[in-house]
């Protein structure tokens, strides 16, 4: 524990959203931004957003201008990574069939077409097999294997997916298949008997990668194969190799769409991948763009929001291949008919969700009443569309702040469901424990994502399971949580060339923080619902005249919502994050609102 704990922010101890507001940085971290600031010549803001992300004095360079060529490791110190490469390369030597198994989701669809684009480049024939959601579920299953296998692949590849698939894979080995896994997901101690499975997250790997997604593996695969026909003179036989690093956009999109930490590597990943997009060479991506309404450079936060919805949407409501197309082609009439196809299922999926969501919320709400204390929330339905309860299960999580799962009840009394948790509380680790206890069929993720099959009757024992193992985690986050906040601004210091500085300190996203900053006591000259979904639109007044508008999302029927329609004409704290809005030709910083405060 910090011997000095960072202070209430303007005094607030508790908001409108019931949290108290602290400064990101402690009495330490106010030393860091100083000596940032005088020792490396950083603006003032820009030391304080470094340092309350742990930034150093002497990692500033590296952190403001990370690449990939300081920060690439050794693919060699992952484990499997030599008889992986060597398979791969054989594959592209020998011109083979290459079966790609992948997950139906963004990273999934991004390491499915960065191996395949590797390998047609190298004269391979890979084939992708992207799983039916409601019919195969997710990882590989048999059926499609000997599928794969009738058509003639000589080699099988995971990717995203694969690490506890014992039955399929053997059965896959059984059919003549060799098989290759690239994963990151958590293992458990005994893994599928293979060529090679390379996952940074499996418990004898010592690499220390553990945070990369799956298109992180799969791009050190492909540089250690690269490698390894390089040393076999393939390449000037096929015209040249490949050129890696146009193919970081689909990495910067599986990094930032799989939530994984922003840190080393996936930094350098992230930056220069934005660089490529904003280039807009890549056909599919430039019509996902265009189909979204993206304005403007790319931002990280449009690969959240905007991309990875519509890439995700197939997998999850429509046609689970569409997403890998999309990013192969290199046919523009192709690209924009599968674009526009992804636009009209993300629009579907979300209405969809909007009503899963609404049940949801009542079902917590009733769970809550009979027990305040629960630490993970579940929410269940039959009529709910197995595509859609991960995302059901965000919105629990960012409703109550606890970690919820949603649940897809089959016919037959069993379920498909999807969980999502706060920072601190490690559910892919629970999920699994609860498979090798019994209680589930199979599940597994991340810290922050799982997913799970459950068998008739588990249901009761799995919440139980997971609400034992994880309440002193979920207290000890509840304790914890605050809203860190980086600066105090005024509306007439929300500029561009402040969001430009600010930008410096990106990419933002999961262990990198998007910088939260406090507008005191400004007035609230106008806070109005807008649109379908909920949202409210707010325009600030600053005691220098100047004004800034923003948007809070989805909250006009939540706690932040009626606290802004009920505080409008008043003086009060707003906390939001910035960005930039392009409109008429003229650029402005556009708050997005987190919470609200009253002055005191």
């Amino acid at each position: 524990m910090s011997l000095n704990p960072p202070r209430a922010f303007l005094g607030v101890t508790r908001s409108a959203l019931g949290r108290p507001w602290r400064d990101r940085l402690d009495a330490a971290g106010l030393g860091r931004a100083e000596a940032l600031a005088q020792v490396e010549g950083i603006p003032d803001i820009l030391a304080r957003l470094l340092a309350g992300r742990g930034v150093e004095p002497n990692e500033a360079a590296t952190f403001l201008e990370p690449k990939l060529r300081d920060l690439l490791p050794d693919p060699g110190t992952l484990i499997d990574m030599g008889p992986a490469s060597d398979r791969l390369a054989r594959a592209v030597a020998t011109r083979e069939r290459v079966a790609i198994f992948g997950d139906y989701d963004v990273d999934g669809a991004c390491s499915a077409a960065l191996l395949a684009g590797f390998l047609s480049a190298g004269g391979a024939q890979p084939r992708i097999h992207i799983p039916d959601r409601l019919i195969e579920g997710y990882g590989p299953n048999s059926e499609a294997i000997r599928q794969l296998a009738a058509e003639g692949a000589t080699l099988l590849v995971t990717v995203d997916c694969g690490t506890t698939s014992h039955e399929p894979l053997a059965d896959a080995r059984r059919l003549g298949l060799d098989v290759v896994v690239l994963d990151h997901h958590q293992a458990p101690e005994r893994l599928p008997e293979v060529e090679a499975l390379v996952n940074p997250n499996r418990q004898d790997d010592l690499s220390g990668l553990g945070h990369l997604c799956a298109a992180g593996v799969v791009f050190l695969a492909l540089v250690a194969t690269r490698t390894v026909l390089r040393r076999q003179d393939v390449w000037a036989a096929r015209g040249g190799e490949p050129d890696l690093l146009a193919a970081l956009d689909l990495v910067a999109l599986a990094t930032v769409a799989d939530v994984v930490p922003l840190r080393g590597l996936n930094r350098a990943f992230v930056r220069q991948g934005l660089a490529i997009l904003r280039a807009r060479a890549r056909p599919g991506l430039a019509a996902l763009m265009d189909v979204a309404g993206l304005d403007g450079p790319v931002q990280p936060w449009h690969l959240g929001f905007l991309l990875g919805p519509r890439i995700n949407a197939g997998g999850r409501i429509g046609d689970a291949g569409l997403g890998a197309r999309l990013l192969l082609t290199a046919d523009e009439i192709e690209a924009r008919s599968i674009a526009a196809e992804l636009n009209r299922l993300n629009q579907e999926r979300q209405e969809i969700e909007r009503q899963a969501v609404i049940e949801a919320i009542s079902q917590a709400d009733h769970a809550l009443m009979r027990d305040p204390a629960a630490a993970v929330l579940l929410a269940n339905s039959p009529d709910w569309h197995p595509g859609i309860v991960g995302l059901v299960a965000a919105r629990l999580k960012e409703r109550f702040r606890k970690p919820a799962f949603a649940l897809a009840l089959n016919p037959e009394g069993g379920a498909t469901g999807s969980g999502r948790s706060v920072a601190g509380v490690d559910l892919g680790r629970a999920v699994r424990a609860a498979v090798e206890a019994g209680l589930a069929v199979k599940g597994g993720g991340h810290a922050m994502a799982a997913g799970v099959t459950l068998a008739p009757g588990q249901g009761d024992g799995f919440h139980a399971f997971l609400a034992q193992r994880l309440s002193a985690e979920v207290e000890a986050a509840g304790e914890s949580e605050a809203l860190f906040v980086d600066a105090a601004l005024s509306a007439g210091g929300a500029t561009p060339r402040l969001l430009a500085e600010i930008e410096r300190a990106g990419p933002f996203g999961q262990g990198s923080p998007e910088p939260v900053f406090v507008f005191p006591a400004h007035r609230l000259t106008d806070a109005v619902e807008i649109g379908s979904g909920g949202h409210v639109r707010v325009k600030l007044k600053g005691g220098d005249g100047a004004s800034v508008g923003g948007v809070a999302f989805r909250c006009a029927q939540e706690p932040l919502g009626r606290a802004l329609l009920a505080a409008r004409g008043e003086s009060v704290h707003l906390a939001a994050t910035l960005s930039l809005n392009r409109w008429g030709g003229r650029e402005t910083a556009e708050l997005r609102v987190l919470d609200l405060a009253k002055p005191v």
